[in-house]
């Protein structure tokens, strides 16, 4: 990568020696970071901050039972963060994946859930 000089008034050298961490970052490194030039791109469905904190991996299968209607869907995690339905559908988010399969309106970061039992909202909260 090419590197060019540049030149900045006071103010903004004082703003980047506050932004830096000492023996860390060097002007560049901050400035890259405050343009967000590194940052990874968004994930379209709802789980991906789930995906991105590894909480989630691509793939993984989550389950919603509904015990009393005995009643078992499967749903598995796509690597843009969405749920792929057993019939191939693609949800972007837990509830809109809950309502393609039971035709209801639920919280569906409440009723999907990991194979260990572990519910997408108890993950969430651990962001």
């Amino acid at each position: 990568m090419s590197s060019r000089t540049i030149v900045v008034d006071d103010e903004v050298f004082e703003r980047l020696q506050r932004e830096a961490q000492p023996l860390i970052d060097t002007p560049n490194s901050v400035l890259r970071r405050l343009l967000a030039l590194d940052a990874k791109p968004v994930r379209p469905g709802a789980l991906g901050p789930l995906l991105d904190a590894g909480l989630l991996e691509s793939g993984q299968r989550l389950l919603w039972r509904r015990r009393n209607l005995r009643q078992e869907y499967l749903a598995h995690v796509t690597p843009e963060g969405s749920l792929r339905l057993e019939d191939g559908r693609i949800c972007d988010s837990p509830s809109g994946a809950c309502d393609a399969v039971a035709h209801g309106k639920v919280n569906g970061w409440d009723a999907w859930r990991t194979d260990e039992g572990v519910s997408l909202s108890m993950l969430r909260s651990r962001i």
